[in-house]
């Protein structure tokens, strides 16, 4: 039987495809949604193939990218204000022992942990846009003015101002690679067992919960602050909905847990953890529009 070869690339195909990483990593920090992101990298591709006499087809791409997600950002802006309660980021889910996606190489894992993209919410359209392109992807004010349509001035003082609104939210002290881990696995086994007083000694005294349900699933529509009150609704949530398997991942590269119930993924969550290994975050994503991204499978 003759053996069947994929057709051989167009040049444009290749170099796209070289990039796509890239892009996606751009359009993901930028967007904070896996699913808007491959749309804003397919429309790269789409004005890309269309195009003609490019010097610097990399160049091209990633302002093209750029501009379709400010657009993008600011439409979804106006959506995230009418959204049912707190508005997470899509996670990225891999296996706990995963290699780094081409999106967390291209760009760096720090600014696509799910606490970095959490607190890029926080941010206007543009100050995203030149954060994400300075800090994670490492252009220069001339090339990311080029991109933006902006001048270099207003490319520092942008950078400037964001920097700034990130420093004043930004989570100074953390718990290193192994002990987030170590933690998130006593966090499991503490939950699993219903080992109330192991679970509580995890928590900082002023812990707070974040939950996103997007009004397709229960949860608390405002954070919610301190150890009493988060144990409740942590308790509350594990007796009504108890979940039929929970598995250590990697949500956004750092150790995170995805339970399921009757075989469909019931809730990601992601933990930040200080310095002296108490939880000081708790997200937990409940909303299964956003589980698109979720790359671990619920066992047989």
């Amino acid at each position: 039987m003759a053996t069947m070869t994929a057709a051989p690339l167009s040049p444009k195909s290749e170099v796209f495809e070289s990039q796509r990483g890239t892009l996606f990593g751009i359009a993901y920090r930028m967007l904070g949604s896996a699913a808007e992101a491959e749309d804003a990298v397919q429309d790269t591709w789409l004005r890309f193939h269309g195009s003609t006499d490019i010097e610097s087809p990399r160049a091209y791409l990633t302002t093209i990218v750029s501009r379709i997600c400010i657009d993008r950002l600011r439409s979804a802006r106006a959506r995230r204000e009418v959204y049912p309660g707190t508005w997470l980021p899509e996670p990225l889910v891999e296996p706990i022992d995963a290699e780094p996606g081409p999106e967390q190489v291209a760009g760096g894992q720090e600014l696509i942990s799910y606490a970095s993209m959490v607190l890029l919410e926080t941010l206007a359209p543009a100050e995203r846009a030149v954060f994400v392109l300075s800090e994670a992807m490492g252009f220069s004010h001339r090339e990311i003015a080029e991109k933006l349509g902006i001048t270099e001035a207003a490319s520092r003082q942008t950078l400037h101002r964001a920097r700034r609104h990130l420093a004043d939210r930004e989570q100074r002290y953390t718990a290193t690679a192994e002990d987030r881990r170590r933690l998130t696995e006593a966090f499991l086994r503490a939950s699993g067992s219903g080992d109330i007083a192991s679970l509580t000694d995890l928590f900082a005294e002023d812990i707070v919960v974040t939950s996103d349900g997007g009004g397709k699933r229960v949860a608390a529509l405002n954070p919610i602050h301190g150890r009493d009150r988060v144990l409740r609704f942590l308790v509350g949530t594990m007796e009504k909905e108890p979940a039929d398997e929970v598995r250590l991942v990697r949500v956004n590269g750092d150790p995170g847990l995805v339970t399921w119930r009757r075989g469909k993924v019931q809730l990601v969550a992601s933990f930040d953890w200080d310095e002296m290994g108490k939880l000081r975050t708790l997200h937990m994503m409940r909303n299964p529009d956003k589980y698109t991204h979720v790359r671990v499978e619920a066992a047989d």
